[in-house]
């Protein structure tokens, strides 16, 4: 059994992030809690002042993790970074099916300038360290992290909320990840980094994304965000299947990304096939 992991240095971290000093009009940080998401959603809609625009829950284990389409995030206390964003920006609908993508990008940014990996976005929402073995349905990659975006709609005047939730496996040695497909920052090479030194660099990453996308009206093209999540997607390029609910399937080439952040398949017959993130159960590299 792996030795217990150290706790979070809680005031440590708000004198850090917490204003006026630092950059976040709320940060918490709790020893367990069901799923950070979850828990800040509900707040919000008992009290949409309860999380302003600029806060982070923490969590030093969730116990029921959420990832997308209703699938779990399981870790053991204390071994990965789990936490969830609160942003309020006045960002068009239309524009929100970038969410995701882009909070992966700070994401990416986040784990390359601070643990130096060659981290990447696979769309929609997992966060990928290379490998140097295959497992089916992944290639020579390993899942290191995940992303959860929900729109909160509130009733207060303001632009809806914003839940980011994310999390980064950090210490986890190999018996204690749950899949083949998974690893971690500490059997990816980066011994050096730890929970603390991950979310200031993740709160950073993430609140300069932010800024340039209200800057642009939501515009992920013309901000170059788009450009961006595109060099970091290892998906694009890639021959993938992409699995639909009630069993039906795309197989084809990952060309693009979609003006609203979709992906965009050519199937062998060169029919395009335009997929959004909310219709997709699962995407894989195929063969």
């Amino acid at each position: 059994m792996a030795a217990p992991r150290p706790s979070l240095r809680a005031d440590e971290l708000r004198s850090l992030l917490l204003a006026p000093d630092g950059p976040l009009a709320r940060v918490e940080i709790v020893a367990v809690t069901e799923s950070t998401n979850t828990a800040v959603v509900a707040d919000l809609r008992a009290d949409p002042t309860s999380w302003p625009d600029g806060s982070v829950l923490v969590a030093e284990h969730q116990a029921g993790g959420r990832g997308r389409a209703g699938r779990s995030w399981e870790t053991p206390a204390g071994t990965s970074l789990t936490c969830s964003f609160v942003v309020r920006p006045p960002i068009p609908t239309s524009s929100l099916g970038w969410l995701g993508l882009l909070a992966g990008l700070g994401a990416v940014n986040a784990l390359r300038a601070t643990a130096g990996v060659p981290a990447m976005l696979k769309w929609p929402n997992d966060l990928l360290v290379p490998a140097d073995t295959e497992v089916e349905g992944w290639g020579a990659a390993r899942k290191i992290g995940g992303i959860l975006a929900e729109v909160v709609p509130l009733d207060d005047g303001g632009p809806a909320a914003v839940v980011i939730g994310i999390g980064i496996n950090v210490s986890q040695d190999a018996d204690e990840l749950p899949v083949a497909s998974a690893t971690s920052l500490a059997l990816a090479g980066a011994h050096h980094v730890d929970r603390e030194g991950m979310l200031v660099a993740l709160v950073e990453a993430q609140l300069e994304v932010a800024r340039r996308w209200r800057d642009s009206g939501g515009d992920a093209a013309a901000s170059g965000l788009a450009d961006e999540v595109a060099r970091v997607c290892s998906t694009l390029g890639d021959t993938v299947r992409v699995e639909l609910p009630g069993g039906s399937f795309v197989d084809g080439v990952a060309e693009r990304l979609a003006d609203d952040g979709g992906l965009v398949v050519r199937d062998g017959s060169g029919a395009e096939h335009h997929v959004l993130a909310g219709d997709v159960r699962h995407v894989r590299t195929a063969g």
